[in-house]
């Protein structure tokens, strides 16, 4: 498989509108997949004059990349501004979203120097219920103070460079726009609306007020080398062509995108040792309370499961927030194996769910092609933890790099779905709060 690597530059403001029942239309904080597979569906079509009604059996690559049964996936694009004390700048590294089991300062939340700081509380929890003991975190800077003071759940964007870590964020304004009358093409009497937009620049140093233009970040998964290579020169022969959002037709959505192409590997073996790794020290550290019931990590392998987008789930026809051990089996086509095993001692040897953390929301969007409202979906909020513990580790390994590269739920390709195996900030702890 191969990864395409998106930097999207913002040349205009971006009306990326986000619809909830009973609300009116707000703007998102990033690009989803879905509007950038829309985007360049559509421009594929205006330039290569493709028939909708020969889509279906003759596309060519455009039914590979789109229709076929290994389409491309489009993750969501996140916002690669980096906010570091009072400086604000374009980082080159991964943005990756912040699991709902971290916390900060309810006071002064945020990364080190200017927060804080940022922990997570996934092992420390788990430990604590091991050993019946009750957990309940405070403040990181009340270790030199001698305060008590409390925390709150913090999450949002955040990279990480040589042990610094920064939150990512885009600011986003309101334009107001009158309404046209379309036979006499002056103004319309009592049509005064406005559009939330993601601002298309930022401030990189207050001081100076030097503008710069902000940058999203995405991939695109592609499973055909040469149809990845081709989709890749496209991409950066119209570079400037493609227009996100709503609105376009008034100057918004205007966009750059450069691609690069690269070998789609994961490190999700490394990341399961350094997680099973740490838990076990851990387990060790709050051995001071006394002896457990049980040692649960005897002849077991932990992995966390860590939304980085939205999800759709459903199980037996039903919408869920929760992955149960069923219904990741049969995410990795391993769904026989499960329902073989002779009784639920078995199976939880083979895949136990120990804890989740998720929380949910609705979705809902526009479709251009059929020019009509999306579905109303319940969607499981990105960030969302699933902690699952086996004594079949080499079964799981490769299952867990592909589930990685393709994703968990429905519509994985919109940009739904994208999980990350044992997320390295699991391993940050109230005592090294970043």
């Amino acid at each position: 498989m191969q990864r395409i690597k998106l930097t999207i530059t913002a040349l205009s403001p971006l009306a990326i509108a986000t619809r909830k029942p009973g609300s009116v239309s707000e703007a998102e904080d990033y690009i989803p997949g879905s509007v950038i597979r829309g985007a360049l569906a559509s421009q594929i079509l205006q330039l290569s004059g493709i028939e909708e009604q020969d889509l279906t059996t003759d596309g060519g690559d455009f039914q590979a990349l789109f229709l076929g049964e290994e389409s491309a996936i489009f993750h969501n694009a996140y916002p690669a501004v980096a906010k570091s004390e009072n400086i604000s700048s374009v980082v080159t590294d991964d943005v990756m979203v912040l699991p709902a089991t971290a916390v900060s300062s309810k006071t002064n939340s945020g990364f080190k120097p200017k927060g804080n700081g940022v922990f997570d509380t996934l092992i420390d929890r788990f430990c604590a219920d091991a050993y019946n003991y009750p957990f309940d975190p405070s403040d990181p800077k009340s270790l030199e103070d001698k305060t008590d003071a409390r925390v709150e759940p913090f999450g949002g964007f955040y990279s990480c460079n040589n042990d610094e870590y920064r939150s990512h964020s885009v600011s986003k304004r309101f334009l107001t726009r009158v309404g046209i009358n379309r036979q006499r093409a002056t103004s319309q009497d009592d049509i005064l609306y406005s559009i939330e937009v993601l601002n298309e620049s930022f401030v990189e140093n207050p001081k100076e007020k030097n503008w710069q233009p902000v940058v999203y970040r995405s991939e695109i998964l592609v499973e055909d080398a040469e149809l990845a290579k081709s989709l890749v020169n496209f991409l950066n022969q119209n570079s400037r062509s493609l227009r996100l959002g709503g609105a376009t037709s008034r100057g918004l959505g205007k966009v750059e995108i450069t691609a690069e192409i690269e070998d789609a590997v994961t490190d999700v073996d490394g990341r399961i040792e350094a997680f099973n790794d740490i838990l076990k020290s851990r387990w060790q550290f709050w051995s001071v309370f006394g002896k457990p019931e049980k040692n649960l990590l005897e002849n077991r392998t932990y992995f966390t499961l860590d939304l980085q987008s939205d999800t759709i789930f459903s199980e037996k026809w039903q919408r869920t927030t929760v992955i149960s051990p069923p219904m990741l089996c049969e995410f990795v086509g391993l769904e026989d194996e499960f329902a073989q095993l002779p009784n639920d001692a078995a199976k939880d040897d083979f895949l136990k769910l120990e804890v989740a953390y998720s929380s949910y929301n609705y979705r809902s969007g526009w479709n251009s092609a059929w020019g009509l409202m999306k579905d109303i979906e319940l969607v499981t909020t990105r960030g969302a933890v699933y902690l699952f513990s086996t004594n079949k580790r080499d079964i799981w390994t490769d299952k867990l790099k592909e589930l990685e590269l393709k994703g968990v739920g429905d519509r994985t390709c919109e940009g739904f779905g994208q999980v990350q195996i044992c997320n390295e900030f699991h391993n940050i702890f109230r005592e090294n709060a970043k």
